[in-house]
This record gives C-alpha cells, sequence and structure tokens, in this order.
C-alpha cells in the first residue's frame, strides 16, 4: 500500500512539474505592451506578427493616455509600452520615482505649429495668441522651436527652458494638456502639435504646418520603453528587434507615414 502511494505521489507531482513548466513556457511567450494610438499601435502589430515566427505573442494593451501606460509599465502589469520620447520618461520617473528605461529610438514624429489665422509665420500678429503643451519636456520642444523661427529668445535655455525663460514678448502664451492641442487650434493664433493629433484635422506637418522642427536629432524619437529590472530580458530583446525589422521600417516609410514621421533606426 505504501509503495503505491508512493508511486502515485512521484506521478503526481511530475504531472504537476510537468504543468507548471508547460505553463511558465507559455506565459513566457507572451509580450503586454501599451500604446493607444496610430500609428504606434500598427508599430506593436507588426512587431507581433513579426516575433510569432518565433512562437511570441505580443498583446496590445490598450490604455486611455500617457499616463496609465506608464503606470501600467512602473507597476510591473505590462512589459514595455511605446508612445513616448525619452525626455517624456524621465519625467516620470521624476515624478513617480519610476525605472522606466528607453530600449530604442523607433521613429521621429515631424512636430510643427499650426495656424487657422495665418499662411505665412510672418503675418504672425505681435499680440498673437500661442497654444503650447503645459508639460516642461514638450513645452520645451516647442520653444525650441519658436526661438529657432526667430520669434523669441530663450536667454541660452534649451531643453530645460520654460515659459520663465522666454525675454519678454508681446505675444500670448496659452499651456494646454498635449492631448487637447488639437482643440486649441480653432482658438489660437498658432498652436503646437504631432503629426498623430493634428490628423484629425487632417493636416500634415510638410504641407500645413508654418514651422517645422529642424534639428535632425533622434533626442525625441518616440521609442520602445521597458523597467530597469527587464530591459536587457529575452522578450524586451526579441521585441526590440521586432520593432526594428524591414517590416516595421517598410510601413515606417511608406508614402503615407513619411509626410509625417521618419525611421530613427
Amino acid at each position: 500500500m505504501f509503495k503505491k502511494l508512493l508511486v502515485s505521489s512521484l506521478a503526481l507531482l511530475v504531472l504537476t512539474a510537468c504543468g507548471t513548466t508547460a505553463k511558465d513556457s507559455k506565459e513566457d511567450k507572451v509580450i503586454k505592451v501599451a500604446s493607444h494610438m496610430e500609428p504606434m499601435t500598427t508599430v506593436v502589430t507588426i512587431a507581433g506578427e513579426v516575433l510569432a515566427k518565433d512562437g511570441y505573442t505580443v498583446e496590445l494593451v490598450p490604455v486611455s493616455d500617457n499616463a496609465a501606460a506608464n503606470i501600467a509599465l512602473n507597476n510591473k502589469e505590462i512589459d514595455a509600452n511605446f508612445f513616448q520620447h525619452v525626455p517624456f520618461m524621465t519625467m516620470f520617473n521624476a515624478a513617480n520615482n519610476g525605472t522606466l528605461v528607453g530600449v530604442q529610438p523607433i521613429y521621429d514624429a515631424i512636430v510643427g505649429f499650426y495656424s487657422k489665422t495665418v499662411s505665412d509665420i510672418k503675418d504672425l500678429p505681435t499680440d498673437a495668441k500661442i497654444a503650447i503643451p503645459n508639460d516642461q519636456v514638450n513645452q520645451a520642444r516647442a520653444l525650441m522651436m519658436l526661438e529657432a523661427a526667430g520669434l523669441i529668445n530663450l536667454n541660452g535655455k534649451t531643453h530645460d527652458a520654460t515659459l520663465k525663460d522666454v525675454a519678454a514678448t508681446s505675444y500670448q502664451f496659452i499651456e494646454v494638456d498635449l492631448l487637447t492641442l488639437t482643440q486649441a487650434y480653432d482658438e489660437v493664433d498658432l498652436v503646437y502639435n504631432y503629426p498623430t493629433y493634428i490628423k484629425a484635422l487632417g493636416l500634415t506637418p510638410k504641407q500645413d504646418a508654418l514651422i517645422l522642427e529642424t534639428s535632425g536629432s533622434t533626442h525625441y524619437a518616440i521609442s520602445l520603453v521597458a523597467r530597469e529590472d527587464n530591459k536587457d530580458s529575452e522578450k524586451i530583446n526579441k521585441l526590440k528587434e521586432a520593432m526594428t525589422s524591414k517590416e516595421v521600417k517598410d510601413f515606417l516609410t511608406n508614402e503615407e507615414n513619411s509626410k509625417t514621421l521618419a525611421p530613427a533606426f
């Protein structure tokens, strides 16, 4: 009787171990990535198709906004996210004791300033209302563009510039949440925006923007972001490979996307 119980217990242990191994193995092949707007979501989908050949499943996790995507990643609810540039991520880390890490720049979004009231920046009124992002990182980017266009002076400040650094000017600046800048288009003389958002108004940077960014740097490239604890994991390495694949590059450089972005790899 004892022998039968021992054999049965060993058999159960082996079956349980095998079942756990199979389950763990399957879970290890699932990569959860948060993203919430085009073309980022399509990049993740294409990367998933590439990784499917290696047995991986990329799960696109929908989120309501940028903060939710970073909070979920920092809380280890997902493996990575894809919607932001590293300066924005760094700002989140500082405010939330975060451990997020930029893994790979994927593309540069061509940002610009748009106007409903004038068709040439030279005609902008001296008391014009200008809408810019209210977060420090994107605000600095917008202000540097205005300085490069000769509209303002930042007294030597660059990536850490804020409205406090703008030399005396008659322009009226309105700080707006990044996700609602598109709505400001009808209410101001000049508005900063990303192609992803301004697209809702049928506008594209190369055709409609009065001011375009000219730095050519990848400082603000939309990047794959992970955490300090998983940045070197097999999952993230595989995801990085897939997101810099020929398939993704072909998508980023197609006729439509080339109007609004440029690959950063």
